[in-house]
């Protein structure tokens, strides 16, 4: 404790010997070095949705075919892996906000989901194996989201989340480039259908990332080794002046203090009802190769057709986000946009009949991710003050508004 103490005092002091100028420029270069290491979780973030989303792909090489799916079989799979995220969600965060060790917590995560994904091309149960992914992968998006909130300022916050996210949508896009390779290159290989080599592989790619990550990932700034005393000084007290809560001290609100405020701010519900409906507009990500399909090209020709979409959306969140709205704090004007978008998406894909229509269609509904991007933008920077109460708030956010992933996978 006395150590703690010690680094505390010197890292304070290194404050107060730097001029505004000095200060400045050491701040411009944690930001950046805090960017370097932060790029991993790009990496985490593209492999997380690959893991969730290859059943998606699968479905193109046999996959119902040689389970004997039949009816909403396909549809439950889909679904249950949602439970996992309803029930986990709360309390990985607030173990996160307790341990105070996101880069052994995070990368943990990640690892036991990757042995789950791996054994899911072994194992013929597979609804049993889509519950236990559910389970690992739970604490994985709300605990990056407190993460990220715990080092950068508000002004920050959007873009760097946007960053992170463009992993997922990386991984939906060009991702399917790698899963076409998989799915056409390994057939029959050693005697397995090519489906269950895409769950040894990209699981595989899962655990070896995980490890890597526990030594590049930051804590939390006042208790990441790598920091010198002046930097360490520097993260705490810019997100101070930014109006955030500490995340150590005699003022650090407890664990479960933070799950009693959480819970009692109507803010948390709105939000949670908000993004539910989001979800349920969202369901369509799921059935994605699938409805590229009903276009009538082969298994390749659908994969690669999923690209450009996903990537145009990758470029429409970052445009929103780092152009707009963290340097106008107007979340709510670039939501409705993106989601104007992909109302007029739907109503193309509903109305029409041709192929070229329909492809176009797909483009701006894939624009509704930036949408939600944002909004999680805003909901980090509403409950910047108390760390604990932000670490519950948005899991109980993410957690609950999972029920409109459920509902829009049975739609």
């Amino acid at each position: 404790m006395s150590a703690f103490s010690d680094t505390k005092s010197e890292a304070a002091n290194a404050s107060s010997s730097l001029s505004n100028d000095a200060r400045d420029d050491l701040e411009r270069r944690l930001v950046r070095k805090l960017d370097r290491r932060m790029f991993v979780m790009v990496i985490l973030y593209a492999l997380s949705n690959l893991d969730r989303s290859n059943m998606s792909s699968a479905r193109l090489a046999g996959f119902e075919k040689d389970l004997h799916l039949r009816g909403s079989q396909y549809a439950t799979l889909l679904s249950i892996i949602h439970v996992g995220s309803i029930v986990m969600q709360v309390p990985g965060n607030m173990i996160l906000h307790w341990l105070e060790r996101p880069a052994t917590v995070i990368p943990c995560i990640m690892f036991i989901w990757g042995v789950i994904s791996v054994l899911t091309g072994f194992y013929t149960q597979i609804l049993i194996a889509r519950l236990l992914l559910g389970f690992a992968e739970a604490p994985f998006f709300p605990g990056t989201i407190f993460f990220i909130s715990a080092w950068y300022k508000r002004d920050e916050l959007a873009v760097r989340a946007t960053l992170i996210s463009c992993g997922s949508m990386f991984s939906s896009g060009l991702g399917t480039l790698f899963t076409t390779g998989i799915l056409t290159g390994m057939r029959g290989t050693l005697g397995q259908a090519s489906w269950r080599w895409l769950f040894y592989i990209e699981g595989s790619m899962t655990i070896i990332v995980a490890i890597c990550a526990m030594f590049i990932l930051p804590d939390f700034p006042h208790n990441t080794r790598w920091l010198t005393p002046e930097e360490r000084s520097v993260a705490i007290s810019r997100l101070a002046q930014d109006g955030y809560g500490r995340m150590d001290g005699p003022g650090k609100q407890t664990t479960m203090g933070g799950f009693r405020n959480a819970l009692s701010d109507w803010k948390v519900w709105w939000f949670t009802v908000a993004l539910m409906i989001d979800h349920v507009t969202m369901s369509y990500d799921m059935y994605f190769p699938t409805i590229v399909a009903t276009m009538g090209y082969g298994t390749r020709m659908t994969l690669l057709l999923t690209t450009p979409p996903l990537l145009l959306s990758m470029i429409g969140a970052f445009t929103f986000s780092r152009s707009y709205s963290d340097k106008t704090q107007k979340r709510y004007t670039f939501i409705l946009a993106s989601h104007a978008f992909a109302a007029v998406g739907f109503t193309m894909s509903i109305c029409g009949t041709k192929t070229v229509l329909r492809y176009a269609s797909m483009f701006l509904m894939a624009q509704s991710t930036a949408g939600q991007i944002v909004l999680w933008a805003w909901i980090k920077n509403t409950f910047a003050k108390e760390p604990a109460k932000r670490a519950v708030a948005i899991s109980v956010i993410s957690g609950v508004s999972t029920l409109g992933s459920i509902a829009g996978s049975l739609v």
